[in-house]
């Protein structure tokens, strides 16, 4: 499911199932990864990468559909997860391979930074037109990460960003071609790594106070 790898002094997790679903099983792989990552030694980084088609489309519907007494423990790992990679020590890159939807949309936004492919694949957030709402986890953290009037426009319309709009939207800080956004995730992960990443991490730790509350209160 996934595939973790060291580039340098860039580590390189690349999800590989299908949609990249955050299933129970993929998110026991994340999980494992980064406690991996927290131990490792310094200086390091990392870039986080889906396969083909698809960085993450979020939440596994399936699965919480066939599972609905499971939805609260579910959510708090998914939430969790959002946290851990704000408090990372180390420089984070998200390079967007392909669509980011919902939440796969929302662990994009928990990195430092996001590089996302040019020509294909959008960066969403379809929660309106699902009738659905943002947790006060959920909403704080896109609010925290986007510009105020491009989090309004996601949140309440839903639209979809292709890469040159998602850069023009501060959404992602540099977009790449198909063959080059990982590349282009791992040199701009390389170029952090001198970065402190104890105080990385006190510092967003700070700095998303409210964001983390909420997550971890959610």
């Amino acid at each position: 499911m996934i595939d973790l790898r060291r580039d340098g002094d860039v580590h390189v997790l690349r999800f590989d199932n299908g949609e990249n679903r955050f299933s129970p099983g993929l998110l026991d792989e994340i999980e494992k990864a980064l406690g991996e990552l927290e131990t490792a030694t310094r200086p390091v980084a990392l870039v986080t990468a889906g396969t083909g088609k698809f960085y993450s489309n979020g939440l596994d519907l399936d699965w919480i559909t066939h599972n609905p007494e499971q939805w609260g423990p579910y959510l708090d790992r998914v939430h969790g997860l959002f946290a851990r990679l704000l408090t990372l020590p180390m420089p984070t890159v998200a390079a967007l391979n392909g669509h980011a939807f919902a939440a796969g949309a929302m662990l994009a936004l928990s990195h430092d930074y996001r590089v996302m492919r040019a020509d294909r694949g959008y960066f969403c957030l379809p929660e309106v037109d699902l009738g659905l709402s943002f947790t006060p986890g959920m909403s704080a953290l896109i609010q925290a990460r986007l510009p105020k009037t491009t989090a309004h426009e996601a949140m309440v319309t839903g639209r979809r960003y292709g890469g040159e709009d998602a850069r023009a939207a501060g959404i992602v800080h540099r977009t790449a071609s198909e063959a080059g956004v990982v590349s282009a995730a791992i040199d701009l992960a390389a170029s952090l790594t001198g970065k402190d990443g104890e105080a990385i991490a006190k510092i967003r730790t700070v700095m998303y106070g409210p964001v983390l509350e909420a997550l971890r209160g959610a």
